[in-house]
């Protein structure tokens, strides 16, 4: 009997507490979201279940806690701790984007620079929450949408902060259809909900393949903190559009950024261990997030309003909503809601112009903040 108390202590049985308990549902409703609701599996998938992992209590000193050092996991979670995935991610992401749709109706470009707002008013909001400075940046980068670069700022700025900051920007994300189209049928009226835009005009080859070098050096001199995250985006984007290197794009888009969303969502996932996750911070850090990604959508539409009482040619504000990073989600989110009001408009390829410039924006303003604040 002794020897089997023994064994029960060292276990599951022996540690576990109310808040594994809480986390481990969390974890459950994570997976039924995403297999149920089709929110955002290929993310959902692996944080949830990572959260079961890493909510099953044991004892310290066996070496498989992602907080002990020279377990799989820890060494596996490096590439969270040290930013190694995010810039990766990227890569894939610049492989697989065409800015085509944003090269041809530049103005467009505007509306993702506005969806930036959140970032900057949850960061404000941080600090008057009692957050320090180089805290509440990462918290803010929340707003953009963007779970690479939130882990990526998170990593270098709040690395105490990096589960609760990885696990909200993901989940907004994966919340895209249920957040969005309420903030946008509030802020539009179905008139405006009916505009239909003209068409894009063609890109030439030799503009999208002008377009990555140009654009990266633009932006690194602007925020040199950016360079990690928009060079990968943009190394990324010549691969595909170059012509002469189709296999190393096709690798980017397909086998490595598989390969890497399996380890940071399954590690994010892990990372939630109840005893350091379950806090007063983490609850604030959500209720930001939550402002943030609302304050963001509303910006995009509300500027798209605004650029419509200054131009002819008007902007249907739908597609100001996805200025967020979620890509390509907030796209599809403003061709559905734009779909039920018409169902002959397609607006998915004019949202994607902001969408991609949103992935941009949130970069630049992650560098921004790593350029200021980084010791």
């Amino acid at each position: 009997m002794e020897v089997l108390f023994d064994f029960l202590a060292v276990g599951a049985f022996g540690n576990f507490t109310l808040g594994n308990l809480m986390m481990l549902l969390v974890g459950g409703l994570f997976i039924y979201l995403a297999i149920a609701k089709d929110y955002e599996p290929l993310l959902l998938v692996p944080i949830g279940f990572g959260i079961l992992v890493g909510n099953v209590p044991f004892s310290d000193g066996m070496k498989i806690g992602i907080y002990e050092e020279g377990s799989v996991f820890s060494i596996l979670y490096q590439g969270v701790t040290n930013g190694w995935y995010p810039p990766l991610i990227f890569l894939g992401i610049g492989a697989m984007t065409d800015f085509s749709c944003m090269l041809s109706n530049p103005r467009l470009v505007m509306l993702g620079a506005a969806a930036q707002a959140g970032i900057f008013l949850t960061f404000m909001g941080a600090l008057f929450l009692g957050f320090e400075v180089n805290h509440a940046a990462a918290i803010g980068i929340i707003g953009g949408a963007d779970g690479p670069t939130a882990i990526f700022l998170a990593s270098q700025l709040a690395p105490e902060y990096l589960g609760a900051i990885a696990i909200a920007a993901y989940s907004y994300m994966a919340l895209v259809p249920v957040i969005q189209p309420p903030i946008i049928k509030l802020l539009t009226t179905k008139q405006e909900r009916l505009i239909r835009m003209k068409p894009s005009k063609p890109v030439s080859k030799r503009l999208r393949i002008m377009f990555p070098i140009i654009a990266f050096l633009l932006a690194a001199m602007v925020a040199p903190g950016a360079i990690t995250l928009l060079g990968m985006l943009f190394f990324g984007n010549l691969l595909k559009e170059s012509g002469v290197t189709e296999r190393l794009a096709k690798t980017a888009r397909n086998s490595m950024i598989d390969i890497i969303t399996i380890l940071l969502g399954l590690c994010v996932g892990i990372s939630t261990d109840a005893s350091r996750f379950l806090t007063p911070e983490s609850l604030k850090i959500f209720v930001l997030g939550a402002g943030a990604f609302a304050v963001a959508t509303a910006s995009g539409v509300l500027f798209a309003k605004l650029m419509n009482v200054f131009q002819k040619d008007k902007i249907n504000p739908i597609i100001g909503a996805a200025g967020v990073s979620a890509v390509p989600d907030s796209a599809r989110v403003c061709q559905m809601v734009g779909a039920k009001e018409d169902p002959q408009n397609f607006l998915i390829m004019h949202a994607m112009a902001p969408n991609v410039a949103g992935v941009i924006g949130s970069a630049v303003a992650a560098g921004v903040f790593l350029s200021r604040l980084v010791n």
